[in-house]
C-alpha cells in the first residue's frame, strides 16, 4: 500500500523535476552573465569534473571507496535525524550499516549527497577560519569538480543495477527524489560560489514550480473533460441504439 502511495507521490513530483531543472538552468545563465571570476577559476571545476570522468572510464574503478562513502552517508544522515549507528561493513561487492532508524531520506541520501565533495567543502571553510586559502581556491574548485564527478558517475552506475535502496521506496518515487535533490544541490552550489543570491534562486524556483503545476493541473482538467465528453457521447449513442 505504501509503495503505491509513494508511486503516486513520485508521479506528482514529475512537474517538480521539470521546474527545478528549468530554474537551475536559468540560474546558470544568470551566473554566467554576472561572473567576475578569472578564466582559470571559472574552468577549474569543469576541468576537475572531466578529469574524473576520464579516470572513471580509463582506469580501474575504486569501488570500495564508493561503497565506503555510500555507507558513511547512510550513517551521517541517520545521525542527523537522531538515529544511532552500529557496525559498518564495506567490501568491493557491497556494504552494510546497522541503523536504529531509517526513512526515505536516509535510504536515498547516498544517491544525492556527494560525501567526498562535502568533506572537501567543509575542510576548505574550516581551514579558512585560520589560514588564507584564497591562493588555493582554484585547486579547491578542481577538487570539488573531481569529487562531484565521482559521485555522479558512481550514482548513475549504481542506479543502472538492482539496488535494494531503490526497491524499498519504488523506482518512480526514488528517481524523482534523487533527481530533484541533485539538481537543487547544483543550484545551491552555484549560489555559494557565484554572485546570485539565495532569494534569486528561491524566486526562480517558486515561479517555475507554480507554472509547472498550474500547467499540469490544466492538462488534467482538459483530459478529464475530454473523457467525460467521450463517456457521455458513448452513453447517448447506446441509448439511441436501444430505442431503435
Amino acid at each position: 500500500m505504501w509503495k503505491f502511495i509513494k508511486m503516486l507521490i513520485g508521479i506528482g513530483l514529475i512537474p517538480m523535476c521539470w521546474s527545478v531543472s528549468i530554474a537551475t538552468y536559468q540560474l546558470y545563465l544568470h551566473t554566467s552573465e554576472s561572473a567576475v571570476s578569472s578564466s582559470w577559476e571559472s574552468w577549474a571545476l569543469p576541468i576537475g569534473f572531466v578529469t574524473w570522468v576520464f579516470i572513471y572510464f580509463l582506469l580501474p574503478r575504486p569501488v570500495r571507496t564508493y561503497v565506503l562513502a555510500h555507507e558513511l552517508t547512510h550513517a551521517l544522515w541517520a545521525l542527523m535525524m537522531g538515529g544511532r549507528i552500529g557496525k559498518i561493513k564495506v567490501g568491493k561487492e557491497g556494504g552494510h550499516v546497522e541503523l536504529s532508524k531509517t526513512n526515505f531520506l536516509i535510504t536515498l541520501a547516498p544517491y544525492f549527497f556527494p560525501f567526498y565533495t562535502f568533506i572537501v567543502i567543509a575542510l576548505y571553510y574550516l581551514l579558512g577560519l585560520k589560514l588564507n586559502l584564497e591562493p588555493y581556491r582554484i585547486w579547491w574548485l578542481a577538487a570539488v569538480g573531481l569529487t562531484w564527478a565521482f559521485h555522479i558517475t558512481f550514482t548513475v552506475s549504481m542506479l543502472a543495477e538492482h539496488q535494494p535502496d531503490i526497491q524499498e521506496h519504488g523506482r518512480i518515487f526514488s528517481y524523482a527524489v534523487i533527481f530533484i535533490s541533485n539538481v537543487l544541490l547544483i543550484g545551491c552550489w552555484m549560489v555559494m560560489i557565484g554572485s546570485p543570491q539565495w532569494a534569486t534562486y528561491g524566486k526562480m524556483l517558486g515561479h517555475e514550480i507554480s507554472s509547472a503545476y498550474s500547467y499540469s493541473w490544466n492538462m488534467i482538467l482538459i483530459a478529464v473533460n475530454y473523457v467525460m465528453e467521450f463517456v457521455q457521447s458513448t452513453q447517448s449513442g447506446t441509448s439511441r441504439n436501444a430505442e431503435l
